[in-house]
């Protein structure tokens, strides 16, 4: 029987490339959530400050038609009131 001993060698190195593994995937799982969560906080982020930008380009498109319709007014008149 002088591979017995080469054999529980074999079977305790598989048992702990099976540990090791089962880490290291417990690690990956972990860094998944963080980055999806990282992601996702991103991206709400970005969002609102789209959100925030496409306003204020509203706001100073309403702005300038304003400020346009009432020089047009004035220029009706000849600028003279």
């Amino acid at each position: 029987m002088p591979y017995l001993p080469s054999a529980a060698l074999l079977l305790i190195g598989f048992a702990l490339l099976g540990v090791s593994i089962a880490r290291v995937l417990r690690g990956v799982g972990r860094t998944r959530a963080v980055l999806a969560a990282a992601k996702a906080t991103f991206g709400d982020e970005t969002g609102l400050l789209r959100a925030r930008a496409a306003g204020l380009r509203v706001a100073v498109a309403q702005r300038r038609s304003s400020t346009r319709v009432a020089w047009a007014g004035r220029g009706e008149t000849g600028g003279r009131s």
